[in-house]
């Protein structure tokens, strides 16, 4: 997956595409935007590094929004798209990309989304597609699917978190000045966000939690620090982070638990009474279900990427 290819046509949408450009033009990968001519988006011209034909030699496709969904994607798109699948790339679509998808027949009978104010019409154009309003993004291995807008930047995060590991992904994400993880409801690992307002009922206890993630906190405790009662805790949490105050703590702990992992050479042991788990077997249960792997496997993926 070292080669990202940014396929791009007229009628790409500006913003997914610069999205796109920051997250993987930044030495992690050999990046390079394909395309069969000189490219009008928006108001700006982009002069591609390389043809559409070419993006069969990539290991990852990533095809942004697409600004019209009543016009049909090019017919030579299409086509690239379909064989750098069939060759073996990984192929993303960002918000209305969906539809670039769709067309080659990449979606069909697999779980996608795109912007939500064009889901209805995603799955009535293409039936065999099974179109989720309710996620940032879905992630099928060899393709995937984001939501609109900003959720472009939530799928390019999580395609360099699987590639290099979290804490790479971070890092880009603080120069980027954005949430390295956001709630979603996909299968992968994602975080809740913090909210950043000074006035929110939460905005100053979640920092607070972060930074006690070591000790046995129960609901009853944040609700103590937040002065409000547990019931109105959980209200506040759903409409902040879209999950429960367990919940959100859990994933806290388990992205604790991957930076440990990546960064340092402590046993688990030692990351489970860091992360409140309390034992190793507690870790390795709840991280198992979350991430999809064990610590010592997770370990071994990411540690050599974070050396690099």
């Amino acid at each position: 997956m070292s080669t990202v290819a940014l396929a791009a046509t007229d009628g790409m949408l500006q913003f997914e595409l610069s999205i796109a450009h920051e997250v993987f033009d930044t030495g992690l990968y050999e990046f390079g935007v394909y395309g069969s001519k000189a490219v009008k988006v928006g108001r700006f011209l982009l002069e591609p590094d390389h043809g559409l034909d070419e993006l069969k030699h990539a290991g990852t496709v990533i095809v942004p929004g697409w600004a019209d969904i009543d016009v049909d994607p090019p017919p030579d798109l299409v086509e690239a798209v379909r064989a750098a699948h069939e060759g073996g790339a990984r192929v993303a679509s960002l918000c209305t990309g969906a539809f670039v998808l769709a067309a080659a027949g990449l979606l069909d009978g697999r779980r996608a989304t795109t912007h939500w104010a064009h889901t209805d019409v995603l799955a009535a154009r293409f039936p065999s597609v099974e179109v989720d309003p309710d996620v940032l993004y879905v992630d099928n291995g060899s393709v995937l699917t984001s939501a609109g807008k900003a959720a472009a930047m939530d799928l390019c995060l999580h395609l360099v978190r699987s590639d290099h590991g979290s804490a790479v992904a971070n890092t880009i994400a603080r120069r980027l000045v954005v949430s390295p993880h956001r709630a979603g409801g996909q299968a992968q690992f994602v975080t809740a966000p913090v909210p950043d307002q000074d006035d929110h009922p939460l905005g100053g206890l979640l920092p607070w939690v972060t930074e006690r993630l070591d000790r046995p906190l129960t609901v009853e405790d944040l609700a103590r620090h937040a002065n409000m009662s547990s019931r109105n805790l959980a209200r506040h949490f759903r409409s902040a982070t879209g999950t429960t105050p367990l919940r959100w703590l859990l994933t806290q702990r388990i992205r604790r638990a991957q930076e440990l992992l990546e960064r340092t050479d402590d046993s688990v042991d030692l990351i489970a009474e860091a992360t409140g788990m309390g034992t190793a077997a507690t870790l390795r249960r709840h991280f198992n279900r979350t991430v999809g792997v064990p610590p010592d496997s997770y370990r071994r993926t990411f540690r050599a990427a974070v050396g690099r």
